[in-house]
């Protein structure tokens, strides 16, 4: 796929110009007489017994990030596994309990992915998001799907929902980001107030890199000493992109629905890891494996209060994803051809669809139930040339229901929960894993002791059941039908502290401690050999979780008119591989996971003055092992860290808003690896032009 220039920018041009002149010929003159009875669509005020970790507009805009996964790095307990490259995979794991166990929600409604069974989070911009939220557990909203009762974890992204001031009828902006790496995503975005009641938005994006960025790898020996240090160039991990979307928005007094279509297609290098050959020769050097993405995704949410004491909401998504993956001969350096990767031209299209039904029951003033059903169907196909192994064509139906009842007593509030999980597979050939059923139970609790609405202590039970993906399955060369379920058990107690304070410099301060332990029963590890296309699937016996996270927020007035904003993350944890018992022989047993740091955190500051804005990031991943072995010189992981700064500068001109944004990423200009052998850029610059028409 290739989104040429020209035909990308002349529609952004017809966009803006025709954005801007409907918006000047449907604007109301600011004196007439026509009354209008708008609708502000806004986020409800959470009810959450366990309140979440939450990145609002303003928070979004401070880190100027490029996608949400680059956002989501700055919450506690988050870990995002980043296999390098402009094109690489991004995926989030939260607690070190796996990406599999983390659910993610576009506007109340799951997301999949055909690669892999998980989320590439990579394919989603900031610039239509208004807010990300994540759960430890999940949300306790009182009327929600079944699905959304399933995850051992949850982050929810929900796209910006137009507010018309000065009885305007719409809006637009576009923006222009570019950057080193050959960075360049030109976006524009248009909402319409269709109706008093309804609005629209239409978001468009697009965004090249060549990915070629400098890298620098150093390995041990066993003695410590140093294999080699070397220097060199990332290749073949550049991406292009284009993404669509359309957004609905309604309500009136009983009703509240909302309709989204995104498209998304993309055309990237999959990088490879980086293993020395020779003293002259990289593996990557040559690579050419590439893939393509297509994802069409229609959903939609309609609720509605039939009577105070009765509430129904209905959801329904389709999606397809397509997913063409190609690995072609190549060449080295000495005229000889590499056979390191075998030669693919493989192509995965998967349909989802998916329909639930919740009900609310509102007994009293002061206790409700709720019942929730929801229906889902996948099918996997595959089309690869000159392989001779056959495809399972897998299919399968789920059927999740979950009854829940929650009491709010004021000072006390509770959720209890039960989800029931019934699955039936198909497959045209080969084994077929086998049908599963199983009820997992949940309880949530919140206590204001002392009747302090400012101190609150939260707790939660959760058991959770979750099946093997089409991928682990059924995947070409390494998925097996053999895989076990996960079984986990978390126990989350924590406490937070909010408290507004009447100085002239600190203003607010707000703590959040919590401590969890996790088991998981046969993890499913999935992780990548050389290839980004061939991934090892298998089952750990037992592995144990525990740790302690805190969030600390401040507000600060330094001086008059400055205002500053602090925040800060920091995460202990222990994460052990107890599959045999000691006696068993295995040398590793109770040693670290992979990839598990034992410290971790990060920081955020922001200087308001004015029109301008400073903000400064930091983050910090402790030592770590990318091996079961934690005492192998060759296995160990440095700790590695990154500063990111941006100044930001709003200008008012005519009747628009300028927005000039200047930012350096890596500060330090630290070679580091998030995953081993996927080398992450050095030192890297963007410039951001926004206007808002």
């Amino acid at each position: 796929m290739r989104v040429p220039y020209f035909v990308f920018f002349v529609g952004l041009i017809w966009f803006s110009a025709t954005s801007l002149s409907y918006a000047q010929s449907v604007q109301q003159p600011l004196d007439t007489l026509t009354t209008l009875n708008e609708v502000r669509i806004v986020t409800t005020q959470s009810r959450d017994l366990i309140a979440p970790q939450t990145l609002d507009g303003v928070q979004l805009q401070r880190l100027n990030s490029v996608d949400v996964a680059d956002a989501l790095r700055y919450l506690a307990g988050v870990k995002i596994k980043d296999y390098g490259g402009m094109g690489g995979l991004k995926t989030v794991d939260v607690r070190h309990m796996g990406t599999h166990q983390v659910g993610v929600f576009y506007n109340g409604i799951q997301l999949g992915n055909a690669q892999n069974g998980v989320v590439d989070l990579s394919k989603f911009a900031l610039d239509d998001i208004e807010a990300i939220q994540l759960y430890h557990g999940q949300r306790s909203a009182a009327l929600q799907a079944a699905k959304e009762y399933a995850s051992a974890s949850a982050v929810y992204l929900q796209t910006k929902k137009p507010i018309f001031k000065n009885k305007a009828k719409a809006q637009a902006h576009i923006q222009y980001k570019t950057g080193s790496i050959q960075w360049s995503n030109p976006s524009a975005h248009l909402a319409i107030k269709v109706t008093d009641n309804m609005s629209t938005s239409i978001s468009t994006a697009y965004l090249y890199s060549n990915g070629n960025y400098k890298f620098r790898q150093k390995r041990f020996n066993l003695d410590g000493t140093v294999a080699y240090d070397t220097l060199g160039y990332r290749k073949n991990s550049g991406i292009e992109s284009f993404r669509l979307s359309n957004s609905w928005f309604g309500q009136n007094q009983k009703n509240t629905w909302q309709a989204n279509v995104y498209y998304y297609r993309s055309h990237r290098g999959l990088p490879e890891a980086i293993i020395k050959k020779s003293d002259a020769t990289l593996a990557t050097e040559k690579n050419n494996e590439k893939q393509e993405d297509v994802n069409v995704m229609v959903q939609g949410e309609w609720k509605r209060q039939v009577s105070p004491f009765y509430h129904w909401m209905i959801k329904g998504k389709f999606a397809y994803d397509q997913l063409h993956y190609t690995s072609r001969k190549t060449v080295d350096f000495q005229g000889e051809e590499v056979t390191y990767n075998p030669q693919f031209d493989n192509t995965y299209n998967q349909q989802e669809w998916y329909l639930s039904a919740s009900h609310l029951f509102t007994l009293t003033s002061c206790w409700n139930v709720s019942l929730a059903t929801d229906v889902q169907y996948n099918k996997l196909n595959a089309t690869r040339v000159g392989q001779e192994t056959p495809f399972a064509f897998p299919e399968r139906y789920a059927f999740y229901t979950v009854l829940s009842t929650s009491i709010d007593l004021g000072a006390f509030k509770a959720q209890a929960n039960i989800l029931g999980t019934f699955t039936k597979e198909r497959v045209k050939t080969g084994y077929q894993a086998p049908n599963r059923f199983l009820f997992t139970p949940s309880v949530f609790v919140q206590l204001n002791p002392w009747g302090n609405p400012n101190f609150s202590l939260h707790a939660f039970y959760k058991h959770l059941y979750r099946l093997p993906t089409f991928n682990d399955l059924y995947y070409t060369q390494l998925g097996t039908a053999h895989l076990k379920p996960e079984y986990t058990r978390q126990v989350h107690v924590g406490f937070t502290q909010r408290q507004p304070i009447k100085s002239n410099l600190l203003k607010e301060v707000s703590l959040t401690v919590s401590g969890y332990y996790a088991e998981v029963k046969d993890k499913i590890i999935a992780s990548p050999t050389s290839s980004m296309m061939r991934w090892m699937m298998s089952n750990l016996g037992k592995v144990e979780n525990y740790g302690l996270e805190s969030q600390l927020k401040t507000s600060w007035e330094p001086l008059q008119g400055v205002k500053a904003q602090l925040g800060l993350t920091y995460e202990y944890t222990i994460a052990k591989d107890l599959s045999v018992t000691p006696s068993g022989g295995t040398s590793y047993y109770g040693d670290q996971i992979p990839y598990t740091p034992w410290h971790s955190g990060s920081a955020l500051v922001g200087l308001d003055y004015a029109t301008w804005q400073l903000n400064y990031s930091f983050i910090y991943v402790g030592k770590r092992y990318n091996g079961n072995k934690n005492n192998i010189q060759r296995n160990e992981l440095q700790p590695w860290y990154t500063h990111d700064l941006n100044v930001q500068k709003e200008i008012q001109w005519k009747n628009k808003t300028i927005r000039l944004v200047a930012e350096a990423n890596n500060l330090a200009n630290q070679y580091y690896e998030v995953v081993t052998n996927f080398p992450m850029p050095g030192r890297n610059f963007r410039l951001t032009l926004r206007v808002d028409l």
